[in-house]
């Protein structure tokens, strides 16, 4: 989290509102997002550190950096808010809300106890498909595994939860499910059990000193459809080269009667500079066409504020208005910055992370107080020129050997000493000789040996 500075918080006018019961006057709401991290099994401490019982009891209890990071799909949150009492309106305090959502797969969960090194699935094991034309007793086409399966908090956690945290309130629900009233659930023996009165959903309030599992078997439940989304959205960049680029953004309404009203957030990069006057939009009805129709007709109102290199980055804001069964295009291009070679991440050559695009969908009824729906994009990687990080290498071995082939020679004639061929002691043939002769007893290993009288 300390990796959230300046340059990745924005201050949203349209999108979010501050939440708090404190007074409002000199205040600014912040919003901070960090679209990826390079994945640790520590980047779970600070997190941690926030909590009062440091991951020690609770539910914090389950959290450990590998099945946090291995899951299917993992963000983290912290919510920071003021609250203040309701009697005494000047004594304040901050509450701090920190949410983990993930999305784990039960087989890829049990994998690590159950195969921890892995092989193949036995043959009797496999469950076929036997409508399959080929299907045999040596033919078989494997099929996922049933939806319905039994799991626990300790089959997919490895561990269960420790106890309750003692310095959170008696009243406090530790652990909710969501699961109808006829779904069967097993708990620990001594979890008192809270249904709400909806039968959605039940909570558990833990004993402070004993373990909590929750075991849910396998059985036959009927899954409610989804409601309508009020939105689809697709973000990704386009073009090519490594000085400009685009980013388009596809909104479909798939509501045959309603106009879809919502708020497009976004919070590019300093390195990524927009070019707001090539902001076009595109309309199309079902597999008709799309034609550009003027931006007055799908945007109703803007907030801009421009990036500052290296201070903060570029935050965008648009009230839209997308029209019954139609899709709507909004494309804009822009350029890429040059950065500092100390200012490339370890891994350049991969890109740089963008973090995702936010709806916010305005309610249709104002006189109805519902909590406001969010949409969030996938983050998008823009690739930016990247210099090449080996030449100082290249140029200092090569400077390095010149030096020392020059070095060499310079060495050499100074400490050599030159003379001309008349200074020179003659050497007879006898010198010469037993010169040689020194030298082959040498090689041979033959030793001189004196006589001692």
């Amino acid at each position: 989290m300390n990796f959230i500075d300046s340059t990745r918080t924005t201050t949203p006018s349209l999108t979010f509102t501050p939440t708090g019961t404190i007074p409002r006057d000199g205040l600014h709401l912040l919003h901070g997002t960090l679209p990826g991290e390079v994945v640790c099994t520590e980047n779970l401490t600070p997190f941690l550190k926030l909590l009062p019982c440091k991951g020690k009891s609770g539910i914090s209890g389950l959290f450990d950096g590998h099945k946090l990071f291995d899951a299917s799909w993992q963000t983290m949150s912290v919510d920071v808010r003021p609250a203040c009492a309701d009697d005494n309106p000047e004594v304040c305090n901050v509450e701090i809300e920190q949410t983990v959502d993930m999305v784990l797969d039960l087989d890829r969960s049990k994998r690590a106890r159950d195969n921890p090194i892995p092989r193949p699935v036995p043959a009797a094991e496999l469950i076929c498909d036997e409508s399959k034309p080929y299907h045999s007793g040596d033919f078989c086409y494997p099929i996922g595994a049933s939806r319905s399966q039994t799991w626990s908090i300790e089959d997919v956690f490895g561990r269960t939860i420790p106890s309750s945290c003692p310095l959170g309130r008696d009243d406090a629900q530790t652990v909710c499910i969501k699961v109808p009233d006829s779904m069967e659930v097993l708990p620990s023996s001594d979890a008192v059990e809270t249904r709400a009165p909806d039968g959605k959903s039940r909570c558990y309030s833990l004993h402070p000193n004993q373990p909590f599992n929750l075991v849910v078997p396998a059985q036959h439940s009927s899954s409610n459809s989804l409601e309508a989304q009020v939105v689809h959205l697709e973000r990704t960049i386009i073009g090519h080269g490594q000085e400009r680029g685009g980013l388009r953004s596809i909104l479909t309404n798939p509501s045959q009667t309603d106009t879809a009203n919502f708020v497009y957030f976004e919070t590019l990069p300093w390195f990524m500079r927009p070019f707001l006057h090539t902001m076009k939009t595109k309309i199309s009805y079902g597999s008709e066409p799309a034609v550009e129709v003027p931006l007055s007709d799908i945007i109703k109102d803007i907030f801009y504020r421009p990036a500052i290199d290296r201070r903060r980055g570029t935050q965008l804001e648009l009230v839209l208005s997308v029209p019954p069964a139609s899709t709507v295009t909004l494309v804009y291009e822009f350029e890429k910055a040059i950065l500092r070679y100390t200012e490339y991440p370890p891994d350049a050559n991969r890109g740089f992370n963008v973090a995702p695009a936010i709806v916010r969908v305005l309610n249709r009824n104002e006189s109805i107080m519902v909590p406001p729906v969010y949409l969030r994009t996938t983050n998008l990687l823009l690739p930016l020129p990247t210099p090449d990080f080996s030449m100082p290498y290249n140029v200092i071995i090569l400077t390095s050997t010149v030096i020392a082939l020059a070095f060499g020679n310079i060495f050499n004639v100074i400490i050599r000493r030159f003379v001309t061929l008349e200074e020179v002691p003659r050497r007879n043939i006898k010198a010469l000789l037993l010169g040689r002769v020194a030298a082959l007893k040498s090689k041979l290993g033959i030793k001189k040996t004196e006589k001692v009288a």
